[in-house]
This record gives C-alpha cells, sequence and structure tokens, in this order.
C-alpha cells in the first residue's frame, strides 16, 4: 500500500490523480477531508482520503497502518525541515519500507543550493532521510511549467508578462510529467538510494517563454524585464507574505547569478515518461493564456 502526502498541493493533488487514472489504489493523507473534496479528490476510484497532519505524528496512525512506500511533500514554508523530518520518525516505527521525499533541485548550471533557504531545506531533509535507516529516493524536478499560470492573467489581458531574469534560462517540466514519473516509481519500487533529476526538455530564456504562449494561443505576447526591486513590490502587493518574498529574492539572485541552464532527461527515460515540450503545455492552457 501506498501513501501520498501534501495531496491537496500542485504536485499531490496531480500524482493522486494520476494514480486514479491508471487505476492504481493509494492513500492520501490530508488534513481537511471537506478541502480534499473540494480541490477534486474527493470521489476518484481507488482514492483513500484520510485525515492526518504531518506535524502531529498522534494522528498519523490510521494514515500509516499497513503502509510499504511513502511520498512525503509538504508546504514550501518556514517549518519545512521541522514538519517532513517529523513525519520520517513516525514512519520507521509504523514499519514503512521506503520513503520517496519530493525535494527539488535548480537547473541553472553552478546553482548553489545553500544560497535559497528552499532548496537548502531540501537538502536537509534528504539527509535526516537518509539517516533513518529506511530505504530512500529522491525525487528533485526543477522549476514546474505550471508556475507561468500565475501570469495567465497579464498575457490575456495585456499579452504580456512582467518578471526580472533577464536573459537567464530556466529548464521547466510540466507536473504532469512529474506525476507519471512518481506512480511509477511507488508502484514498481526500486530505485533505492537513488537522487532523481528532472528539468524539461528545453532550456528557455523568458523571452522563448513568450514566444511559445504566442505560438500556442496564436496572439503575440512579450516578455517585459523588469528589476528585482520592482517585482518584490510586485509580490507583496499581490499579498505574497515578506518572508516568502525574501526566499524568492535569493533564488532570483543565485538565477542570475547563474544564467544558464542544463537539461537532464534521464529520469523521463528511465521510466519511460515523454517529457512535455512547454509549447505542449502551454496549448493545454491555452484558454488561460488567452482570456
Amino acid at each position: 500500500m501506498i501513501l501520498v502526502t501534501g495531496a491537496t498541493g500542485l504536485n499531490g493533488k496531480a500524482i493522486v490523480r494520476e494514480f486514479a487514472r491508471q487505476k492504481h489504489k493509494v492513500r492520501a493523507l490530508v488534513r481537511d477531508l471537506d478541502r480534499a473534496s473540494a480541490a477534486g479528490l474527493g470521489g476518484l476510484a481507488g482514492v483513500d482520503l484520510i485525515e492526518g497532519d504531518m506535524r502531529r505524528p498522534e494522528t498519523l496512525g490510521a494514515a500509516l497502518n499497513g503502509i510499504d512506500r511513502v511520498l512525503t511533500i509538504s508546504t514550501a514554508a518556514e517549518d519545512m525541515v521541522e514538519t517532513q523530518c517529523r513525519f520520517i520518525d513516525a514512519c520507521k516505527p509504523a514499519g514503512v519500507a521506503h520513503v520517496v521525499k519530493f525535494s527539488g533541485a535548480e537547473s541553472n548550471i553552478g546553482y548553489d543550493a545553500t544560497k535559497f533557504r528552499f532548496t537548502r531545506m531540501h537538502e536537509e531533509i534528504e539527509r535526516y532521510l537518509e539517516a533513518a535507516a529506511m530505504a530512500w529516493t529522491h525525487l528533485r524536478p526543477s522549476q514546474f511549467m505550471q508556475v507561468y499560470l500565475r501570469d495567465a492573467p497579464t498575457i490575456a489581458t495585456e499579452g504580456a508578462f512582467h518578471l526580472a531574469l533577464g536573459d537567464t534560462e530556466l529548464s521547466p517540466v510540466d507536473v504532469e510529467d512529474i506525476a507519471k514519473v512518481a506512480v511509477r516509481l511507488l508502484c514498481d519500487g526500486g530505485h533505492e538510494g537513488e537522487s532523481l533529476d528532472m528539468t524539461g526538455p528545453e532550456a528557455l530564456t523568458m523571452s522563448d517563454i513568450a514566444a511559445r504562449i504566442s505560438q500556442a494561443i496564436g496572439k503575440p505576447v512579450r516578455y517585459v524585464d523588469i528589476s528585482p526591486r520592482e517585482r518584490r513590490r510586485n509580490l507583496l502587493a499581490a499579498g505574497v507574505p515578506a518572508d516568502f518574498a525574501d526566499a524568492l529574492d535569493e533564488q532570483l539572485a543565485e538565477r542570475r547569478r547563474r544564467p544558464k541552464s542544463r537539461v537532464h532527461l534521464a529520469t523521463h527515460e528511465m521510466f519511460g515518461v515523454r517529457p512535455t515540450p512547454f509549447v505542449e503545455f502551454a496549448r493545454r492552457y491555452a484558454a488561460m493564456f488567452g482570456g
């Protein structure tokens, strides 16, 4: 039996839906059953929703009962290390044999993970899991294509999106690709002691991203390069908490220092998953980008 945590988040939801699509049974840990149902997880075939909180081991007994493999995902927040390490502590006495850590690795060549608090946290959790005397695997995707959906409103109304990346390349990966890999990994097992990086199939500047969205919707789209300071003002005006904006400033600064991006498709190939090109992703969401 398999357990997926963080099932109402972007990746958790995609992974649980992929389990249902492939008709594999899975247990999904959620903090609120009503919220999970509202997120579209209620009634999915083969999906057993169960309440519990990763931060509170006393709530996890039913969720972990009889579980062989776990995919651990939690929100990128200041308490991410404590949350996931407490959960790892609960897995061992429950008899879990294999923990897959949903982690992250930036695609920029030479990127220093210690300069961005969330990649730093991911690596700290990875080390903790490796010392926990259970089988482990790290699944480490780069930036998600789906983050560009945040820019869909201005693309639809202005034909433009505003970021502070200059000519920096990124290699975004489709969340649906990650979900296919995760389901295969959890169902088939193996890959113990491995770190599995994932990127998308292309290293793209923001101008390249704009061109591909334009191609998908049949309308001109342009990338407007703004300063890091203006980007921060925009984030705060949109309601992003200051400490999270601080973290995004760290990530942006290191990306700008390391402007070339690698493409790493070995994990796609290993699990027989075709890498989704960005233009194909943009066509899937053409209604949002096009307004």
